[in-house]
């Protein structure tokens, strides 16, 4: 016979006793050691990671004084982190032997993540023509989905919208984004 009761769950004591503080407390972003091992890359990520005298800069600033910037990375559905911000950071980790790495965790949708990475990345020196358009085109697919709203805009005006704003975070012209 089947029961009619609903399972009830009660609050654990340290949720009834905590204070408004110390839950908004645990909700801040924090820096978090996390092992390389856990740390994957993002998918398609279009800027390459090259063993080469620039990442060799990277990796004597890494012995000498640590990651003084955490790299940013988002939980995976299958566990793990997606590196959204830091791949560099993390293969100059591994040439040092370190096991860790300082890592900011943020729960962000794959658009904000490609937003996030491609502006980290694009004012670096040494990108490839092709590692910068596809870069751009993967931030302008990502920032058309985040607006897409087909209700009050043409998608005319939201493209060329988009367009533009790529166009000016990367200090380039609409022409060369649409090129």
């Amino acid at each position: 016979m089947k029961s009619s009761a609903r399972k009830v769950e009660l609050a654990s004591v340290d949720d009834l006793f905590s204070t408004e503080e110390s839950r908004q407390d645990a909700a801040l972003e924090r820096v978090q050691n996390i092992p390389l091992a856990e740390l994957h890359p993002f998918p398609d990520h279009p800027f390459s990671v090259r063993d080469d005298e620039i990442m060799q800069e990277t990796v004597d600033s890494v012995k000498e004084r640590g990651v003084l910037i955490p790299a940013i990375a988002r939980p995976r559905d299958e566990g793990g982190y997606e590196i959204v911000a830091g791949h560099r950071r993390k293969r100059a980790c591994e040439l040092v032997g370190l096991e860790t790495m300082p890592v900011i965790v943020r729960d962000l949708d794959r658009d904000a993540a490609i937003i996030i990475m491609v502006d980290t990345n694009i004012q670096r020196e040494n990108i490839s023509p092709i590692e910068k358009a596809k870069a751009l085109k993967m931030k302008l697919e990502a920032i058309k989905r985040q607006g897409a709203r087909t209700d009050l805009t043409s998608t005319q005006v939201a493209q060329k919208l988009s367009v533009e704003r790529v166009g000016d975070e990367a200090g380039i012209s609409k022409d060369q984004v649409r090129r």
